[in-house]
């Protein structure tokens, strides 16, 4: 659905994107990453096509951004960090608005238009007027104009800033929803939305890409390594957390041992293997040997944020990045 390659931008002596290549299946959300400057809105401007690239090619639903500029607009719907909404008018008439450039016939037009104010959560402040609307209808009103016309690909920058937690939810509810009739890419600063909503993760860097992968596959391929987390409890009052730190760490293959936080009378330790080791049946067997009850033990992955940090920090090609 789409398709980058070798694709760079200059500005003078500055190289904003720098020959990054990716591709994005249909109906997937994959989540777009970088530290502010990396290239991120340069990359989504070129792709609706508000810039050219300097070098490569990026098609779009099958049409080149070049080539095939507003073949590419129709079948997108963008909504950029701060929507460019007008103030002045209604939303239902600007949506209305929105609507008619996008080309939507007019036989369905106020179908459409009331079907995505709903979808939004805007269908109660439809006679209001944008200005006076707080920035999270704000934000709802630009969703809602990105899809008014049924896009086969959305590209959303930011999209649940200035929202509030339960706003948010819903936001991310419907991005959710629109995914496998739409393809999308959602570029965020929160790491825990790209981590419920996304099936896939690009990461760029200054420029260049450093990941473009499943959450699972980074994990292991950044991990190297077995972290599994574990939860134990005495059988007859509370541990020495020292003593079962140290135990932990005699098992063979173990590297590292963390302690993470107590639980009543329950003791939470990340322990790390060394490379190739599996070591999660003499965990268990060591516990139960100490006369400890196990309460749970679980493989632990990197969090996003831990696996953004060591890509962007170290700016190494991992998982599939070219």
């Amino acid at each position: 659905m789409i398709k980058v390659e070798g694709l760079t931008k200059r500005y003078a002596r500055n190289v904003a994107v720098n020959n990054i290549s990716f591709e994005v299946e249909k109906g997937q959300i994959v989540g777009f990453l970088g530290p502010n400057g990396a290239g991120k809105t340069t990359t989504m401007r070129v792709l609706t096509c508000f810039l050219p690239p300097t070098d490569g090619r990026a098609e779009v639903a099958g049409f080149d951004v070049i080539e095939k500029p507003m073949e590419v607009k129709r079948r997108i719907g963008y909504l950029p960090e701060t929507p460019p909404v007008y103030p002045e008018m209604e939303v239902v008439e600007y949506v209305e608005f929105v609507g008619r450039l996008k080309g939507v016939p007019k036989n369905e037009l106020t179908r459409r238009v009331d079907e995505v104010c709903d979808r939004c959560n805007v269908g109660d402040v439809k006679t209001r007027l944008i200005g006076k609307l707080s920035k999270g209808y704000r934000q709802r009103v630009g969703l809602a104009s990105a899809i008014i016309h049924n896009p086969d690909v959305l590209i959303l920058d930011e999209p649940t800033a200035g929202l509030d937690p339960e706003q948010r939810k819903e936001t991310l509810g419907l991005i959710k929803e629109l995914a496998g009739e739409h393809t999308i890419i959602l570029s965020t600063h929160i790491l825990p939305e790209v981590e419920q909503t996304c099936e896939k993760v690009i990461i760029i860097s200054r420029g260049k890409l450093v990941a473009t992968d499943t959450m699972a596959n980074l994990n292991s391929r950044l991990r190297g390594a077995e972290l599994v987390s574990v939860e134990v409890e005495g059988r007859s009052g509370s541990l020495n957390r020292d003593s079962v730190q140290q135990r932990l760490e005699q098992i063979p293959g173990v590297s590292k041992v963390t302690y993470r936080e107590a639980r009543q009378d329950r003791l939470l330790f990340h322990v790390e293997s060394m490379q190739g080791k599996t070591v999660r049946p003499d965990i268990a067997r060591c516990i139960v040997q100490a006369d400890w009850n196990l309460i749970e033990l679980h493989t632990a992955g990197l969090s996003l944020e831990e696996i953004f940090l060591q890509l962007t920090s170290s700016d190494k090609p991992t998982g599939g990045a070219q």
